[in-house]
């Protein structure tokens, strides 16, 4: 089952680096308080989240905290040294979490997993969503999982 507003967040553990080692983390730790934009993508590095998705949030980030956003999370199934190096190459900031669900739990717990063997096999659909106190007030999904259409930045703060 895919989440839907009004949905409460899964509590699942997600990794980061910190410090230079990977620190595990509670999905209610990093979704659960404040207003938090999350999106998801198929994987680091690849081109549509290198060249579109990602950009479009390190680019309106400061829009996106003038909104109350309080946090960005982009989560995808990958290890935690490949989301941080994904992220410093992306000139990400402080603002950002760059969250790696290397098995899926997360992913698979909000119904967006999908097996794309040309990629390795399990990957996240591409979407992004607003959590406000660990609640989902807006889901955009991609229609197709892949597509970077309706869940960009700029989608989302049409949204707020």
């Amino acid at each position: 089952m895919t989440i839907a507003v009004g949905d409460t967040i899964p509590d699942t553990e997600i990794l980061e680096i910190q410090d230079g080692r990977p620190a595990t983390l509670s999905t209610k730790e990093i979704l659960g308080t404040g207003r938090v934009v999350l999106f998801a993508v198929p994987g680091a590095f690849t081109p549509g989240c290198s060249k579109m998705h990602l950009p479009s949030f390190v680019k309106r980030a400061a829009d996106l905290s003038a909104k109350g956003v309080d946090r960005i999370v982009c989560i995808s199934v990958n290890d935690a040294f490949v989301m941080d190096a994904w992220g410093q190459a992306q000139g990400v900031s402080d603002q950002f979490v760059m969250a790696a669900d290397p098995v899926g739990a997360f992913t698979k717990a909000v119904g967006m997993d999908v097996d794309v063997p040309a990629l390795g096999g399990l990957r996240s659909k591409r979407y992004a969503m607003v959590i406000e106190e660990g609640v989902v007030t807006q889901f955009l999904p991609e229609e197709d999982g892949f597509s970077v259409l309706a869940s960009t930045a700029e989608c989302v703060l049409d949204t707020l």
